[in-house]
């Protein structure tokens, strides 16, 4: 189940899931972005922000990817990000599913990333050059990984993308970390979506990170 499957990760997300012969049932809040046809994929109206609408979809799954963005109206702190709202509302509908519910991997920004120990990628953020919503946002992610991590009772990965999201091909070829942001030998940090979305599924296919952040980069 792929929540944000018409957005620019979870497209990827979705292709790559169908290219490896999975049933990838895409999510969005209206349906009709989504015009792909393949005979594994199921296309479904859903609002990761109503628990009902989660509660109904993640049952009988076996994976859940959340790649969602945003804030809700006058959002005012991290509590009011998309991500942050959605992942709660997720993993509360896992809790009640119990021994049977779905893993789940949470896909969050590169602000999460630590540059020094201690220190975050998004705490080097300029606020001045930053729209107060993505502000917001990339706080709301830095939440969603601190409330997973005190989730003991649900299957879960956080997956990170490097600094700079790119439109390359997917070659298949990456690095994979943990909390710290990786660059290359030129000092790029850089990841292309196709390339993140194998990254996703192998994590979908293989759970090599139960309950632990994995961050991935060239």
């Amino acid at each position: 189940l792929v929540y944000g499957a018409s957005g620019k990760v979870g497209t990827h997300v979705m292709e790559e899931g169908l290219s490896r012969g999975h049933r990838v049932t895409a999510v969005s809040r209206d349906p009709g972005r989504i015009t792909r046809a393949h005979q594994n994929l199921h296309i479904a109206r859903g609002d990761i922000l109503d628990p009902e609408s989660v509660a109904g979809l993640v049952q009988g799954k076996d994976i859940i990817i959340i790649s969602v963005r945003g804030v809700t109206g006058d959002a005012k702190n991290a509590a009011d990000a998309v991500p942050y709202l959605g992942l709660k509302n997720v993993v509360a509908a896992l809790r009640k599913a119990g021994p049977a519910a779905p893993r789940l991997i949470h896909v969050g920004g590169s602000g999460s990333l630590e540059v020094e120990p201690g220190i975050l990628f998004a705490d080097q953020l300029p606020d001045f050059i930053l729209p107060k919503a993505l502000e917001l946002e990339i706080a709301g992610q830095v939440a969603a990984l601190g409330f997973l991590r005190t989730v003991t009772d649900v299957d879960w990965a956080y997956a990170t993308p490097a600094k700079n999201f790119t439109n390359g091909d997917r070659t298949g070829e990456f690095r994979i970390g943990g909390d710290r942001l990786m660059e290359d030998s030129r000092g790029r940090s850089r990841i292309s979506r196709a390339d993140f979305a194998v990254a996703l599924i192998d994590e979908a296919e293989n759970a090599k990170f139960v309950r632990e952040r994995f961050s991935v980069a060239y």
